[in-house]
């Protein structure tokens, strides 16, 4: 981003402010200064430079870090505390699927009242954890908005 940007932004902010304010306002506002005017002017520059930085990449998207790749979904992961491993009860019908999200494909659907452990790897909401179905244990990613504590 150039260093030019944010003060071209808000200059065209305070330009378009003082435009809208003339074809908005009435002219006797202006004649001398009040707090009031003052205030519409500042609140104004503000939010429409605030708006075109926002379009044209300002500071928060040049300090922004890349996003994860979809294969790194482990490095979220940091070490679990041995709490967040103990074995969690399903609260209704859970889709178990392949990968963090609604839109990956389902592996199986644990039952409500089947107890799952989590393997410690987290994305938001979606935790990675092993099921026992049909004699099988199965690992996969559920979210965790349906898992339960033991106690719960």
């Amino acid at each position: 981003m150039h260093a030019f940007l944010p003060f071209a932004a808000y200059l065209g902010g305070l330009a378009a402010t003082l435009v809208l304010a003339c074809y908005l306002t009435p002219a006797k506002w202006w004649h001398r200064p009040t707090l009031r005017n003052m205030s519409l002017v500042a609140a104004g520059t503000w939010t429409i430079g605030a708006l075109v930085l926002h379009a044209f990449g300002g500071p928060a998207r040049a300090a922004a870090a890349p996003a994860a790749p979809a294969t790194a979904v482990a490095a979220e992961a940091a070490a679990p505390a041995p709490a967040d491993l103990a074995p969690f009860r399903v609260h209704r019908d859970l889709n178990l699927r392949v990968a963090a999200g609604t839109g990956a494909a389902r592996l199986a659907t644990i039952p409500a009242g089947t107890m799952v452990t989590p393997t410690g790897i987290r994305s938001g909401d979606w935790w990675q954890v092993r099921a026992e179905t049909d004699g099988t244990t199965q690992t996969g990613w559920a979210s965790s908005l349906w898992l339960r504590r033991q106690a719960e």
